[in-house]
C-alpha cells in the first residue's frame, strides 16, 4: 500500500496538469504569448497604463489594425520577425521586419511614457527615435534601466519565460505572437477602436501644445529683438519686469540676476574654494529643458568660484545655503551672452536654473 501511495504521489507531482504556472489561471486582462525559437515568453499587457500602445501591439500581432482610416494592417506583423538588436545585460529588441532598426509599420504614434510604470527587469517597452516616434519596435529589459523612464513607454511585464529572454541572441526569431483575451470585458476588445480613441485625444492635446510652442517662439523672438536693441542696463529692467509677470515674489540683484527661494536652507553661504554639491534643472525662459543633473541621477560637485561656471550661476549659488531650493533667472549677459551654444541654447538666451543645494563643505 505504501509503495502504491508513493507511486501515485510521484505521478501527481510529475504530471504537467498539476504544475503551478502563472499561466494556469490568469486574471482578467490582455496577454501576449511570444513564441520564439528559444521558447515561449508570456507577457501581461498593461492596457490600463498604456492603452494606445497596447492596442497598437495587439493590432500588429493579430494583423487587424486600421490607423488614420487609411493604413491597414491585415497580416500578423510580428510573425517570423527577428530580434535584430540584443545587448547583453541590457535588453533584447525586435519588431522590425527589415531587421535594420529603421523599419516601421508606416505610421508613428504618441508616447505614453509618463504612466508611472518604471523600467525594471522584464518589462516590455517601446523603442523610438525620439519623442512621439513609436511604431512597431519594442524591447524587453534584462535589468533595471531607470534612465529610460519617462522617455520610452512601458506597456507590459513578463510573467513567464525570463530565462528565454536571457537566452535570446541577435538573429533569434519570433515565430508567432498570440494574444489572449481573459475575462468578459476583454472578449470583445477591438485594437483599432482602442487605438483611435486615445490617438484622437492625444492628437488634440499635442496640437494645443504645438500652438503654445509657436506662441513661445514668437515671444522669444520679440525678446531677442529687445535684447539686441537695448543696453545692458535697459535690458536688466526689461528682464526683471518680464520675470515679475511670472513670479510676483521674484527679487533682482544689482547685477540683474533674479531669484525666488522655494525652500529655505540652513548654515553658511559658500565661500571661495568650498565644496558644493547640488542638483539642478536648466531650462530656457521661453523654451524647454537643456540640461539636468536629475536626469543623470548624479549631482554637480564643484569648488565654488574655482571651477569655471557662468557668472549668474555662481552668483546664485553664493546666495544659497545647504538644504535650500532656489530658482535662478539669468539674463543672457549673465549666462552665455549673445552667442549661441548649439544645439540646445540659441543666441541671447535667458536661462532658468532650479537648484537643490545638497551640501556645502568648507575648505
Amino acid at each position: 500500500m505504501r509503495i502504491l501511495y508513493t507511486l501515485l504521489l510521484a505521478t501527481f507531482l510529475a504530471n504537467p496538469v498539476f504544475s503551478q504556472k502563472k499561466s494556469d489561471k490568469l486574471p482578467d486582462g490582455l496577454y501576449a504569448e511570444v513564441n520564439t525559437n528559444k521558447g515561449q515568453i508570456l507577457i501581461h499587457l498593461l492596457d490600463d497604463k498604456a492603452p494606445m500602445t497596447v492596442a497598437n501591439f495587439v493590432g500588429l500581432a493579430e494583423g487587424n489594425l486600421t490607423v488614420l482610416d487609411s493604413i491597414k494592417i491585415t497580416k500578423p506583423y510580428y510573425d517570423g520577425v527577428t530580434f535584430h538588436r540584443v545587448i547583453k545585460d541590457f535588453m533584447i529588441q525586435g519588431g522590425d521586419p527589415t531587421a535594420t532598426g529603421g523599419g516601421d509599420p508606416g505610421y508613428k504614434f504618441f508616447d505614453e511614457a509618463d504612466n508611472g510604470v518604471i523600467h525594471e527587469r522584464g518589462v516590455l517597452s517601446m523603442a523610438n527615435a525620439g519623442p512621439n516616434t513609436n511604431g512597431s519596435q519594442f524591447f524587453i529589459t534584462h535589468v533595471e534601466t531607470p534612465w529610460l523612464n519617462g522617455k520610452h513607454t512601458v506597456f507590459g511585464k513578463v510573467l513567464e519565460g525570463m530565462e528565454v529572454v536571457d537566452a535570446i541572441q541577435q538573429g533569434d526569431t519570433m515565430n508567432t505572437i498570440k494574444i489572449k483575451r481573459i475575462g468578459k470585458p476583454y472578449k470583445k476588445y477591438n485594437a483599432t477602436l482602442e487605438f483611435s480613441k486615445v490617438f484622437d485625444e492625444m492628437y488634440a492635446v499635442v496640437a494645443k501644445e504645438q500652438l503654445e510652442e509657436k506662441k513661445l517662439r514668437a515671444r522669444n523672438a520679440a525678446r531677442v529683438a529687445e535684447a539686441k536693441g537695448k543696453t545692458q542696463e535697459e535690458y536688466k529692467e526689461y528682464f526683471y519686469k518680464l520675470i515679475k509677470e511670472m513670479e510676483p515674489n521674484a527679487i533682482q540683484t544689482e547685477s540683474g540676476l533674479v531669484y525666488v527661494v522655494r525652500q529655505e536652507g540652513t548654515g553658511e553661504h559658500p565661500q571661495k574654494g568650498d565644496r558644493v554639491s547640488l542638483h539642478y534643472n536648466g531650462t530656457l525662459v521661453y523654451g524647454g529643458k537643456f540640461d539636468s543633473s536629475y536626469d543623470r541621477n548624479q549631482p554637480l560637485d564643484f569648488d565654488y568660484l574655482v571651477t569655471g561656471l557662468i557668472p549668474g550661476f555662481n552668483e546664485g549659488v553664493g546666495l544659497s545655503q545647504a538644504g535650500m531650493k532656489i530658482d535662478l533667472y539669468l539674463p543672457y549677459y549673465l549666462a552665455y551672452g549673445a552667442t549661441a551654444r548649439p544645439p540646445m541654447i540659441p543666441e541671447y538666451s535667458d536661462l532658468i536654473f532650479s537648484l537643490e543645494i545638497l551640501n556645502i563643505q568648507g575648505k
